[in-house]
């Protein structure tokens, strides 16, 4: 069964602008989009020195060992985690049932996470219009051959161009 959405370029620069969006009015460093797998759809912010796939892949698994806790307190859902550090903290927020928003700041908690609530909010309506598009068709990034990634990401052809015959 499919996990995520099929996204278009059209729904990366959404999600990107979302961020862009959330980072300027919170005042966080980074912020991610991952799937619950842990893969790194997307982020935006000063992610030049961070190691995203370890962040998205450690992020996941705490939140989802997180809902097993809630699960053992007789809690349905515990949304979201928080880890605070001496110089930054870290905010993974559930977005949907594919993915989750993972943001990185030395800002107030209270800020990020009011600005959390509208850039998920705005972040599901990408993934929902874009599981609209295309119902029943998705990814499930585990099953990604990471060695060839040809059958899933592929060069938009420019418009008006026909691809040329072989001679």
């Amino acid at each position: 069964m499919a996990t995520l959405p099929q996204l278009i370029e059209e729904d990366i620069q959404n999600l990107n602008d979302i961020l862009r969006d959330f980072i300027a009015k919170a005042d966080a460093i980074a912020a991610l989009v991952i799937d619950k797998g842990g893969f790194l759809i997307t982020s935006q912010g000063e992610t030049a020195d961070l190691d995203l796939t370890t962040i998205g892949a450690l992020s996941s698994g705490a939140f989802l060992a997180n809902q097993t806790i809630a699960g053992l307190v007789h809690e349905t859902n515990f949304n979201s985690i928080y880890q605070q550090g001496e110089n930054s903290s870290l905010l993974v927020v559930n977005v949907d049932e594919h993915c989750l928003l993972v943001i990185l700041f030395s800002s107030a908690v209270g800020a990020v996470k009011y600005f959390a609530s509208s850039a998920v909010q705005k972040i599901a309506r990408q993934l929902r219009a874009a599981q609209e598009r295309a119902p029943g068709q998705g990814l499930d990034l585990s099953l990604l051959n990471v060695a060839n990634t040809e059958d899933v990401f592929r060069k938009k052809k420019p418009a008006g161009k026909r691809p040329r015959a072989d001679k």
